[in-house]
């Protein structure tokens, strides 16, 4: 544990701990922000009560059940009917309006492709960062430069969230765990390389696109433990 003194190991450890039994209670969900599938919107209803969408993609129905959760662009939502087809599966979603108001759901049309997240097991790798699928707002790319093969990423945040983003820090964007390289006031910078572009919704980007953002879940904690302090 690099640059912690021994006094701060057990608060470490209880944080491990958390994350731990979180990941094994029944009602709650993580993510890592790797994404496992690219699946389409095929299906789109809305009304006053909210939405539900229906979601084609490669899992294997018989791996899924009646309310399993899937983080769809980052969103964590609960598979209300689901059968099998020819390519994997087609599923549905339901969606409130206070989902919708939050996030780019509201913005899907037929033939939308969406990248998707399995959440995660106990024993699996972490590869990216801890994820809730709980979405905190929505970024704007304002910027798309090449670096090499990759591509750099400039996004505009709320106000509100600015604080919450930090050099070096993780976001999920899209549901996609990726590592903040600069940040200026309300925009910060991202890098994708050419494999993220290919596997997931990245790279048919453009500037302008909407996406869902939810900063560090120890970011969005601590900032709150502060206010509340005050």
């Amino acid at each position: 544990m690099r640059g912690l003194s021994r006094r701060d190991w057990p608060g470490r450890i209880n944080l491990l701990r958390l994350w731990r039994d979180a990941a094994n209670f029944s009602g709650f969900h993580m993510f890592t922000g790797i994404i496992t599938d690219v699946g389409r919107v095929a299906g789109r209803t809305l009304t006053a009560a909210g939405g539900r969408f229906t979601v084609a993609a490669g899992y294997d129905a018989a791996g899924l059940t009646l309310g399993a959760s899937i983080a769809h662009d980052g969103c964590c939502l609960t598979v209300t009917s689901l059968e099998a087809a020819a390519a994997g599966c087609r599923y549905t979603v339901d969606v409130s309006n206070e989902t919708l108001s939050k996030t780019t759901l509201g913005d899907w049309q037929e033939g939308r492709r969406i990248n998707l997240e399995r959440p995660l097991k106990i024993g699996d790798e972490l590869g990216g960062h801890i994820v809730s699928g709980h979405v905190d707002g929505v970024a704007i790319i304002r910027e798309i430069r090449a670096d090499g093969d990759s591509r750099r990423f400039t996004l505009e945040v709320p106000d509100a969230l600015a604080p919450l983003i930090a050099v070096k820090g993780s976001v999920a964007l899209d549901g996609t765990s990726l590592t903040v390289n600069e940040v200026g006031g309300s925009r910060f910078g991202v890098n994708l390389i050419p494999h993220t572009l290919t596997v997931t919704t990245w790279g048919t980007k453009n500037p302008g696109d909407r996406v869902n953002i939810e900063v560090d879940m120890l970011a969005r904690h601590v900032a709150r433990l502060l206010e509340v302090r005050r």
